[in-house]
């Protein structure tokens, strides 16, 4: 029988999970946050179906990934760092699949250049960035089937851990920025939790849940995002995440108690 739960040990030597309310510099949470623990099974495993919708583009899911559980077996230590960062945005996914195409002429993002290339408003700046090192984490999931899907979990499930299991992945996962690599181990059978706890017992507050809505059916590239938060307890070195249909799950048009 397929598990109908996955665990990740997933460790780095960076990493940066922003708090939405740092609108110029960095500063990360004191651990991973469920939506950069939903990238990591993402990057190893997701699937859907590509309709095009006119200039733009939607996927269909077969699934998201709900994390359950993220045990933190590494004392948060954070480090600062000064970042080059460019102003600019990378274009939609349409703009980029006509450049690839052809059908488009590519605009390249100046990091630097003079007025006349459009250096006086795009470039780089440089932004300060507190983030953590030496990170390590367990980190628990299991796969949601959209309704349209719910009778191919087992093939998903399998799917996963065949992929997980021998270390492939669609992209290399990261710890909230692309430059901070993440690397991962399939565990059959989690250790127990160690008996000194690496982070102890404390409410973090509230702490980001995802940016997208995991309920939709289906998503479009034009989609804004949707923050959602919940309240982050840390017991014995372990943070339960509810799921996220959970009244726990605060929500935009969901007042905070």
């Amino acid at each position: 029988m397929q598990p109908t739960e996955h665990t990740l040990e997933v460790w780095g030597d960076l990493a940066c999970f922003t708090r939405p309310e740092m609108k110029v510099e960095r500063f990360s949470y004191p651990i991973i946050t469920p939506s950069a623990a939903r990238g990591i099974f993402d990057a190893i495993y997701w699937d859907g179906l590509r309709e095009q919708r006119g200039k733009h583009s939607a996927i269909r899911p077969y699934f998201h990934w709900q994390v359950t559980r993220i045990e933190v077996l590494e004392p948060p230590r954070y480090i600062a760092l000064r970042r080059n960062e460019v102003k600019d945005r990378v274009p939609s996914t349409a703009v980029l699949n006509k450049w690839m195409e052809g059908k488009a002429p590519p605009e390249p993002i100046w990091a630097d250049g003079t007025k006349e290339d459009g250096g006086d408003t795009k470039g780089r700046t440089q932004r300060q960035t507190m983030a953590l090192k030496n990170v390590r984490y367990r980190l628990t999931a299991r796969i949601a089937p959209k309704p349209d899907f719910s009778g191919e979990a087992a093939r998903f499930n399998a799917q996963f851990q065949r992929r997980a299991s021998q270390g492939k992945c669609f992209q290399q996962p990261y710890f909230g920025c692309r430059e901070f690599p993440a690397f991962f181990e399939y565990l059959r059978d989690p250790p127990p939790p160690p008996a000194t706890p690496a982070l102890p017992d404390q409410d973090l507050g509230y702490m980001l849940y995802d940016v997208f809505d995991l309920s939709r059916t289906v998503v479009d590239d034009r989609d804004p995002p949707f923050i959602s938060v919940f309240r982050a307890n840390v017991a014995g070195g372990v943070v339960q995440v509810p799921a996220y249909d959970s009244d726990e799950v605060r929500k935009p048009g969901r007042p905070a108690c």
